[in-house]
């Protein structure tokens, strides 16, 4: 693998970060798998711990271009392990399909990724709900990726879902199995071919018996190990806050924990024991599916941030709606997550766009809301009118800029206006799509 620019004496993010976590801040697609790809280079440990196959990083390495939905990022570094955890919901065929990609650059991959006994399995079946049920919203559609994540999340929570370990006891898999499809049969009126599913999962069960794992002790046992030691652990996040389905835009929200808290229960850590946070921030913002979105653009500046960015979904192909930077947003995430710092990305995006605004807050009839203080309800949020400040626009190309001093004094204003308006530092800054344009700051 390409190497780092020289950090001599450093951990993950600069700071005492032997667990370092990172989370997106927005409404996901902020760019967090490039951050992570870079310090996956260095861990010792990456895991997942929520979501499934409905969010996307697609990364280069060695000239060799992959699409992850479900393996953890550090599976790219042959001297990672990689852990899917027990907030994850996994389809397994999708999972494989990811490996077969990674075949030609490691055909050993497999033993080096892990999967927790507590993980929720998701089947075919939780697809086809989930566009039964996206169809039956019509005009009150949340957008979903119809990966089937909702209908599995909701089978955990009815208590009659699979997880991973059932695997390891075929006959009661069996049984298990058989109940849920045939309870998913007459519930939505579909045809399944049950036997021939349990039939597919025997084999699945033999392949991946070997990296079935009791996380909590892997973990319990990588944490020990990185307080003696110099080793490192990664955790990174699918989705991003605002779709946390506690904390989120409910209902326009995923179905998981996407913040620092879905940490804990995603992986069975302590908090105590996640040394850095760091928070992903697209230097504009961008949407996918429904919801409000408070400074959304439908003007030629929108447009020219769609297609300067690149803004088309790694999953759907579908394009991203997109608008000004929000702070109501950043503030009320940092009060979630505590970050230890921000990693800004796609700043080279904003080069050349005539003129560049910053929601610093957000109005209802005419009063500002508290800071950090985000509407709960769809209605209210409807409601809220942004407060916009223009920033100084700049022309300048910054794709090869190595360091913040080499920015122009414009696109250095606006970093420090973000840190000022939100009280977090910005230790990287993403300043073009290659894997090493990263600029960073305030190393210590």
């Amino acid at each position: 693998m390409s190497s780092l620019p020289s950090t001599s004496n450093e951990s993950l993010c600069g700071l005492d970060s032997s667990f370092t976590v990172i989370l997106g801040t927005q409404w996901g697609d902020e760019g967090k798998g490039k951050l992570v790809d870079i310090l996956a280079q260095r861990a010792n440990l990456c895991a997942r711990f929520n979501g499934g196959a409905n969010a996307g990083h697609t990364l280069v390495v060695d000239n060799q271009k992959f699409a992850f939905h479900l393996l953890p990022c550090g599976i790219v570094n042959k001297q990672c392990d990689n852990l899917v955890g027990n907030g994850v919901v996994l389809h397994v065929p999708t999972l494989l399909k990811e490996l077969e990609q990674l075949k030609d650059y490691d055909a050993e991959a497999l033993k080096r990724l892990y999967l927790s006994n507590r993980a929720s399995l998701l089947f075919d079946a939780h697809q086809m709900i989930d566009g039964i049920q996206e169809a039956e919203k019509n005009t009150t559609a949340i957008g979903t990726t119809k990966r089937g994540i909702g209908p599995c999340y909701a089978n955990k929570t009815t208590r009659n879902g699979l997880r991973v370990g059932d695997l390891m006891d075929l006959p009661t898999f069996d049984r298990k199995l058989r109940e849920l499809l045939e309870w998913c049969q007459l519930r939505y009126n579909i045809e399944l071919d049950i036997e021939s599913e349990i039939k597919r999962y025997h084999g699945y069960a033999e392949l991946l018996k070997s990296q079935v794992v009791d996380s909590v002790t892997m973990m319990h046992k990588a944490i020990q190990k990185s307080q003696r030691e110099d080793y490192n652990i990664l955790v990174e996040a699918a989705n991003a806050t605002m779709l946390d389905i506690d904390f989120g835009t409910y209902p326009y929200v995923t179905s998981s924990n996407t913040t620092i808290g879905g940490v804990c229960t995603g992986l069975g850590v302590p908090p105590q024991s996640i040394k850095c946070i760091i928070g992903v921030v697209k230097a504009y913002t961008t949407r996918v599916g429904g919801g409000p979105f408070p400074t959304e653009l439908f003007d030629e500046y929108g447009t020219q941030l769609r297609e300067q960015g690149h803004e088309y979904g790694t999953t759907t192909g579908r394009p991203r709606r997109c608008g000004w930077l929000d702070i109501p947003v950043l503030k009320y995430s940092n009060f979630l997550n505590g970050f230890t710092s921000f990693n800004v990305t796609k700043l080279d995006v904003l080069s050349g766009v005539k003129k560049l605004l910053v929601c610093t807050a957000y109005e209802i009839d005419g009063k500002k809301l508290e800071d950090g203080y985000y509407p709960s309800t769809i209605e209210e949020l409807e409601r809220a009118k942004p407060v916009y400040t223009e920033m100084e626009a700049w022309d300048d190309d910054i794709s090869n800029v190595k360091s913040f001093e080499e920015l122009p004094v414009a696109a250095q204003k606006y970093i420090e206006a973000l840190e000022e308006w939100t009280g977090v530092p910005v230790s990287w800054i993403g300043v073009g799509p290659g894997r090493h344009d990263m600029i960073r700051r305030h190393t210590e």
